[in-house]
Parts: structure tokens; sequence; C-alpha cells
């Protein structure tokens, strides 16, 4: 019989707990939430017992508790509300912990630097001058994002099509800059294009061949972009097959064209699967911005290793552009977390 009446408890828990917090539209919030180490439930053993005593004890302080009625729409609310602070509480206490964590493994780097004799006056005597380098890095960086999700989604298009001209043409181009070095590619398009330019030239054509000549600065966002334009092919490629066939097939019934289907059905909801993989390929692509300083691209990089090279200082200077990369890593996956936080709340709406 306990056996039975524990069962019976268990089974009124879930359907009667979950349904009081259903209907203050907390659920989706609390539902992670470990309720056996602050919630008690007294219900009666017995099935053919009134169950209208439904009460929540919470203790948030030893000696003191509070009980809660959960027939009563004040008291859901209140419970709730309870819940939602002990997570809040519970997601404080972690972040703490692991700032104390980082702080100490900081503390640990900074010992061991100390026996490096490291010159960190010089460091902050040429920090400015490696700083105006974030500027370059990041609008290189943002142009070289938006080129590439441009071609990732007709390279997407592409692979998706059954033309086997277009899908083979897609499928070369995501194939020849996925399986080739970035760095290679960003010397072929500085230095390989111009020679093709001066054969152009040489035949009669020159405004044709002064296109293939590029700057630094174009070469090394067209170089970013075709590269992660293949990557991001694959990203938007599986956020478009995300989306049920049976939406194409319900808009093809109320004869919407493929074009309209894609732009006003498939592509709004595929978009929020694609935003937050562009967004860790964005917060990659900052650092690999870093290869453009081959071409004399003045970023963090080209600047750091200047007053590196002038005065030995390798080890100083290049801690401190490291150091640069990864702030701005940590801003961008703060941001990247926010945005997705909005999009979460906006769906839940």
């Amino acid at each position: 019989m306990m056996r039975l009446g524990g069962l019976w408890d268990w089974v009124i828990e879930c359907f009667w707990g979950r349904r009081l917090l259903n209907r203050q539209s907390l659920i989706a919030q609390s539902h992670y939430l470990p309720i056996s180490q602050f919630l008690h439930l007294s219900i009666p053993r017995s099935p053919f017992q009134k169950v209208g005593a439904m009460t929540a004890h919470t203790s948030d302080e030893p000696g003191s508790s509070t009980t809660y009625d959960l027939t009563k729409r004040s008291d859901q609310a209140a419970f709730a509300a309870h819940l939602m602070a002990q997570e809040r509480r519970r997601r404080l206490l972690q972040r703490i912990r692991v700032g104390l964590v980082w702080v100490t493994l900081l503390a640990l780097l900074w010992f061991v630097f100390s026996f490096l004799n490291l010159d960190a006056g010089y460091v902050f005597a040429n920090a400015n001058f490696v700083l105006i380098g974030i500027g370059v890095t990041l609008g290189v960086s943002f142009v070289s994002i938006l080129i590439a999700s441009a071609i990732a989604l007709v390279g997407a298009l592409g692979r998706l099509s059954t033309h086997p001209v277009l899908h083979g043409v897609a499928s070369f181009y995501v194939s020849i800059f996925r399986g080739t070095p970035l760095l290679v590619q960003i010397f072929i398009i500085y230095l390989g294009l111009p020679q093709i330019g001066q054969q152009i030239t040489a035949r009669g054509s020159p405004w044709l061949g002064n296109l293939f000549i590029l700057t630094a600065i174009q070469a090394g966002v067209l170089a970013l972009s075709l590269n992660y334009g293949a990557y991001m092919t694959e990203i938007f490629r599986a956020g478009i097959q995300s989306v049920s066939r049976g939406q194409w097939q319900a808009a093809a019934a109320l004869g919407m064209s493929n074009w309209q289907t894609l732009r006003l059905i498939v592509l709004p909801q595929a978009i929020k699967l694609i935003i937050p993989a562009v967004g860790n390929q964005f917060i990659a692509m900052q650092k690999d911005s870093s290869l453009v300083s081959v071409m004399g691209v003045w970023e963090i990089t080209y600047r750091a290793n200047r007053f590196a090279r002038k005065d030995s200082k390798y080890m100083e200077m290049f801690l401190l552009a490291a150091a640069l990369y990864w702030v701005l890593t940590i801003v961008s996956e703060w941001a990247l977390a926010r945005f997705e936080g909005r999009m979460a709340r906006s769906d839940g709406r």
C-alpha cells in the first residue's frame, strides 16, 4: 500500500504541480528546477480522499519556512515567483564560483609570466598603437561576414537545387574553399589575381585587368568572405532543411511559388536557427582576420608585430595582441548570448 501511495503522490505532483505552474506561464522557465531540494507537497495518500489541501513548503533560511496553498491563484503566482528567485540565486552563485576560478587562473598565469621578466612598461607605453587596430579588425570582420552570409545563402540554394549545373557549381565552390588553407587563398587573391590582370591588360582590356588588382583590405575581405561563405553554406542549407517539408506543400496548395514560399515562410523560420551559428562564425573570423596582416593590413597583429620586430619585444607585444583578441571574443560571445536570449523570449510570446 505504501508503494501505491508513493506512486499516487508522484502522479499528483507531476500532473497538478505542472498544471498550476502552467496557468502562470512559468513552467517554461522552471521545469528544470530541482524541485525536490526545496519543495514538499502535502497530498493525501489515498486516491479516494479529496485533493483539496495541496500545499508547498519552502525554506530560504534554516528555521524559517513559508507555506503556499497551491489551490489559490495568489499563492500559485507567489510560489512560481519563489521558484524563479531560487533559480536566479542559484545562477548568481554559479557565476560567482566560475568567476573565482577565472581570477585564480589569471593569478596563476600572472605568477608564471612574472618569472619571464616581461617589460610591462613597454607594453603600456605602446598599447595605444595596437589598440587602434581593433577598428580595422572589426571592420574587416563585419564586412566579410555580411558578404559571406550572402554567398552562403546563394550556395545553400544551389546545394538544395535539383538542377545539375547549379548543384555542381555550389558543391564545387564549397569543396575547393573548404579544402584549401585560408592563408593560401589570401596569397592567391592578393598576389595571383594581379598576375591575371596583367595578362588581360596586355591583351588590350586594361579596364578589365584593373578589376583583378586589389588593395590589401579588398583582398583580405574577399578571401575571408569566400572562405567563410563555403563553411556557412552548409549552415544555411541545414537551416533551410530544418523547416518541415509539409510547409512547402501547404504553400504550394495555396498557389504560392517556390520563391514566395522561400521568402515568406521558410527563410523567416530558418534564420532563427542560422543566426546563432553565423554569430559563432563571426567570432572565429575576428581571430582569422589576423591572417590579413601578411598583406600589410594595419590590424591588431600587424601593429603588434611592428613593435615586436623593432625592439625584439615579441612576448610582450604578442601577449598584448592575444589579450585584445580574447577581450573581443568575450564581448562578442556576451552580445551573441543576449541576442539569442531576446530571440528566445520573442518566440515564447
